[in-house]
């Protein structure tokens, strides 16, 4: 706005007139404050991001051994005679149902049967389950314990009325005003920009992706027990780039169990007797101001025109006597030629319009001098 008009209608106003406006001024100022700003940590969303991939790496290529399940069945059941079976009838000769000594063949009433599995039940299959379940659990939490919005509102309201006296003259203002700040500090970010919202849902699905994979059904069915703190550092958790990463989630939701969201909350309701009303006050008297300049513009107008009427009159005046045959056409010259210099005087420079104007003066009462001689 550059300089202010409203500073030079000050500095011109009658100190009488301003100081009598101040000394009998009577104001009140009411203010209303409502201030909220939240702000949720989303680092545990974005450290899941980053590590579900890592968890699928896992689940794609799972740790398994196998195992090997023995049972004593009737031989016609058994599907395969390996070398333990036979080892287990010579331990158990009371198998034996019958023993042909010519030929030496021995005929088992039951026998050893292995039936070998592979399994999943690892330790680091287990942990990895756990991580899942726990990151289920943590989001639901996330979601229905902590507002997800970080937001900030700022809201005030000024309710002013005032009055005072100049003189005779009573002034009176009542005015209001009234802010709105209400904003999101929630940025889009991740893929394709999305909201916080959007990204917490994706991630729920990619989440439910990973309880599909076979090593999650399968553990889920045998309703193993979850792993708990501390986790047990085992060469394939402490040497496999996955398992590091999956190891960090871990011990994140295990640092961040409690609601990392902060919230600074002030609403106030209260009569201010301070700097601002001392301000509003000010602005009363700048539109006091204001309106008594309407006068005042309207007087200065009128003064100005006679005070110019007179000083040309005086000018012509004094032309006329020096010259007395000087025709109308001449005196309009002189005044135009007078007239273009100093309006456009930003063409020239102020010491030479000074200059000139001097010169003028000079040879304007020389001539006077020269007259009255």
């Amino acid at each position: 706005m550059g300089n202010l008009n409203v500073v030079d209608l000050f500095e011109k106003a009658d100190n009488a007139k301003v100081n009598n406006f101040a000394d009998h001024v009577s104001s009140e100022l009411k203010v209303v404050t409502d201030y909220d700003k939240i702000e949720c940590n989303y680092e545990w969303l974005e450290i899941m991001e980053d590590t579900i991939r890592y968890i699928d790496n896992i689940l794609r290529n799972p740790n398994r051994f196998i195992v090997n399940e023995e049972d004593i069945i009737k031989v016609e059941l058994a599907k395969k005679i390996g070398v333990e079976s036979i080892k287990h009838l010579s331990r158990n000769t009371n198998l034996i149902q019958d023993y042909n000594k010519k030929t030496g063949d021995v005929r088992p009433s039951k026998i050893l049967n292995i039936n070998k599995e592979e399994s999943f039940d690892t330790y680091e299959n287990r942990f990895i389950y756990s991580l899942i379940q726990n990151m289920k659990m943590y989001i639901q939490r996330k979601k229905s314990g902590s507002v997800l919005e970080s937001k900030f509102k700022n809201n005030k309201k000024f309710e002013y009325s005032a009055s005072t006296n100049v003189g005779e003259e009573k002034v009176n203002i009542s005015m209001s005003l009234d802010t709105k700040l209400n904003t999101s500090l929630n940025k889009n970010t991740g893929d394709n920009n999305l909201s916080i919202e959007q990204r917490i849902e994706k991630l729920e699905l990619r989440v439910k992706d990973l309880c599909s994979s076979q090593v999650y059904m399968d553990l889920a069915k045998k309703h193993i027990a979850l792993v708990t703190s501390p986790i047990k550092k085992t060469n394939v958790i402490l040497k496999n780039v996955n398992f590091q990463y999956a190891l960090k989630l871990w011990n994140f939701m295990q640092e961040h169990v409690d609601d990392d969201t902060s919230r600074v909350k002030n609403s106030k309701n209260y009569n201010d007797d301070g700097k601002f009303k001392q301000y509003l006050d000010e602005t009363f008297l700048l539109n006091y101001l204001v309106a008594d300049s309407i006068d005042n513009e309207s007087k200065s107008k009128v003064e100005k025109k006679e005070i110019t009427e007179k000083l040309v009159g005086n000018m012509v005046q004094k032309l006329v006597d020096i010259n007395t045959d000087m025709t109308e056409d001449e005196l309009k010259n002189i005044v135009s030629k007078q007239f273009t210099i100093i309006k456009y005087k930003s063409v020239v420079s102020d010491k030479e319009i000074t200059r000139i104007f001097r010169d003028k003066i000079d040879k304007y009462f020389s001539r006077i001098d020269n007259f009255n001689i």
